[in-house]
């Protein structure tokens, strides 16, 4: 099964009298436990398309099938418990909520599906010690450096064992060494929980790790 699907799939911005293209006439299959690049220029479309199959945009035209499930025409509170139960996202500004510690930045998706917090605390705990920053778990975001932020981000997209993560620029700013750390980390991530993985990315390194590529040019699938 694929774990995205996409039938001529367009999405359309309107600027005053004008309709802008940003994608047109998608048709995609990503098959499930992919770790697939999506490529292209800036202005490619990548972000859009990322938006749209994190379910945070939807398309002007045509479908999007997510785990065989057709969820075009999905209502906001079907299309927000997908998000919750079977997606993850890595930003490449991290999004870490400034004021909440390490522990409760990565816990926090856990709460919005109601689990106890001895639960909760378990899974926590073992993902902070899988992804190496256990020792930063009660410092804020702005107290550790860009690879543990990212880190964290990493173990917040997966604290949830979702189907897919989502992954916009994830080593973007992050110098040489931190970048091929969180790369390694990622690819080892997604080989032991299985989960599919679509990064949008202009890093080669990244893209080399990648089962697959998928190049985007003006809105259009290459």
């Amino acid at each position: 099964m694929n774990i995205i699907e996409t039938e001529n799939l367009s999405k359309q911005y309107r600027q005053g009298d004008l309709s802008l293209n940003a994608l047109s006439n998608i048709n995609i299959k990503i098959p499930e436990h992919a770790f697939a690049a999506l490529l292209g220029p800036s202005g490619s479309g990548k972000s859009t398309l990322l938006n749209i199959f994190g379910l945070i945009d939807q398309p002007t035209q045509g479908k999007l099938i997510f785990c065989g499930q057709d969820i075009s025409h999905a209502t906001e509170k079907e299309l927000t418990t997908i998000r919750r139960h079977q997606l993850g996202f890595i930003f490449q500004g991290f999004n870490l909520v400034p004021v909440m510690t390490v522990f409760d930045n990565v816990e926090y998706p856990l709460t919005l599906l109601g689990l106890d917090k001895k639960a909760r605390d378990e899974k926590v705990n073992a993902m902070l010690d899988r992804v190496g920053i256990s020792r930063f778990k009660n410092h804020l975001p702005d107290q550790i450096s860009g690879g543990q932020k990212q880190r964290v981000a990493i173990a917040r997209a997966l604290i949830t064992q979702p189907k897919l993560v989502i992954a916009d620029e994830p080593t973007a700013n992050l110098d040489t060494q931190t970048a091929t750390g969180i790369i390694e980390l990622m690819y080892q991530m997604h080989q032991e929980f299985g989960t599919s993985f679509i990064i949008a990315t202009h890093d080669e390194r990244m893209s080399s790790h990648c089962h697959t590529s998928y190049q985007l040019h003006d809105g259009v699938l290459q």
